[in-house]
C-alpha cells in the first residue's frame, strides 16, 4: 500500500502531487482529507485541484481499509512460504481457474499468486505445467510453494489448504456426435466418460459410476482430441474448464445440471502449516477487497458458485 501511495502522489495532474506529498494512507475520512488538502494547498487555487484530489483521497482510504485486514507477514512466515527467496506458484494451462496459456496469462490462480507474492514482498515465479497432476506433485514434493486448486479430502492427505476462495459446479460436456442429452443417461453400459488422470473428478467418478466406463486422459487437449474422434461420449470436470473446452470443440454442449462442486483453496506443502493463519487472512482480504471477483471476471471464468463458509 505504501508503494502504491508513493506512485499516486506523483500524479501527472498539475499541482496535485505537490498537495499530496507526505500523505500517509491512514486518513480516517474524506473530511480529514479535505482539511488536509486545504492546509497543504493554502495560498494556491484549489478550484481545479480539490475535486480530483478528494476522489483520489477516497480511493486511497478504501484501499487502506481493505489492506488493513491483512496482517504484515513475519520473517518466519515469509521464509516458510518462499524458502528460496521467491514465491514458486504451480499452475496448469487450459483453465481460467489456474492460467489459460503460457502466452495468455489470465487466470484466477495466476492473479492470486501475483497478489500473494506482493503481500509477502518477494519475487513472483509462476511454474506452468501442462496438467494438474504435475501441479499436485510439485506441492507434494515441495518443489513449488503454493497452488490454487480444488481442496478435496484426498488431496488434503498430501498438502494443507486454506478455506475456499472459489466454488465451481462440476458437470459434463457432451461430445458433438453423442446421443446423451441428460446427466441421468450417463451411467449406462457402453458410455465412455473422459476425466483428467489423477484429478478429483477421476477419483470420485471412478468409484461412483457403476456401468459407464471412465477413460483417463493426461490433459484437456487430449480429451478434446478423443471427443472429436468419437472415442468419448462426455468429459467430466468443473464447468469453468468445460466451457473452455467447448469453445475449441464445435458442436459440443454442456449438459444441464451438475454432479457436485469444487471448493478451491490455496494449497501448500505439508510441514508449513504455521503459515496458514496468514494465508487464511490473505484469502479473506482478497475476497473482501474484490480481487477474487476481479480475477474471475478478467479470466472469463464461468460456472462459479458462492464458496462454502468455513
Amino acid at each position: 500500500m505504501r508503494s502504491w501511495c508513493t506512485s499516486l502522489t506523483r500524479s501527472e495532474q498539475p499541482g496535485i502531487s505537490a498537495c499530496l506529498i507526505g500523505w500517509r494512507c491512514t486518513l480516517p475520512s474524506t473530511t480529514t482529507a479535505r482539511q488536509y488538502l486545504h492546509r497543504r494547498c493554502k495560498g494556491r487555487s484549489t478550484k481545479y485541484l480539490l475535486r480530483p484530489a478528494l476522489a483520489i483521497a477516497s480511493l486511497v482510504i478504501q484501499l487502506a481499509a481493505a489492506a488493513a485486514s491483512l496482517p504484515i507477514p513475519s520473517s518466519d512466515v515469509i521464509h516458510m512460504l518462499a524458502p528460496t527467496g521467491e514465491l514458486r506458484v504451480a499452475l496448469y494451462v487450459g483453465t481460467p481457474t489456474s492460467i489459460l496459456s503460457p502466452t495468455d496469462r489470465r487466470g484466477v490462480g495466476y492473479q492470486l499468486g501475483h497478489d500473494l507474492a506482493e503481500a509477502l514482498g518477494v519475487p513472483y515465479r509462476p511454474i506452468i505445467f501442462s496438467k494438474n497432476s504435475d501441479v499436485l506433485a510439485a506441492i507434494k514434493t515441495a518443489t513449488a510453494d503454493v497452488a490454487f486448486t480444488n481442496a478435496s479430502p484426498e488431496r488434503a492427505l498430501d498438502m494443507d489448504f486454506t478455506q475456499a476462495y472459489l466454488a465451481i459446479e462440476l458437470g459434463y460436456l457432451a461430445a458433438p456426435k453423442t446421443a446423451i442429452e441428460t446427466i441421468a443417461a450417463i451411467d449406462r453400459s457402453g458410455v465412455k466418460v473422459g476425466v483428467t488422470a489423477k484429478s478429483s473428478s477421476d477419483g470420485y467418478l471412478s468409484s461412483h459410476l457403476s456401468a459407464a466406463t471412465v477413460v483417463r486422459v493426461p490433459n484437456f487437449d487430449e480429451g478434446i482430441r478423443l471427443m472429436t474422434r468419437g472415442y468419448l461420449d462426455v468429459y467430466a470436470t468443473n464447468k469453468a474448464s468445460l466451457f473452455e473446452m467447448a469453445e475449441k470443440l464445435p458442436g459440443a454442449h454442456m449438459l444441464a445440471g451438475n454432479w457436485g462442486e469444487e471448493q478451491h483453496g490455496i494449497a501448500i506443502p505439508k510441514g508449513r502449516d504455521a503459515a496458514l493463519p496468514f494465508l487464511r487472512s490473505f484469502v479473506t482480504s482478497e475476497i473482501d477487497n474484490g480481487r477474487v471477483a476481479e480475477a474471475i471476471k478478467q479470466a472469463g471464468l464461468r460456472g462459479t458458485m458462492p464458496p462454502v463458509a468455513q
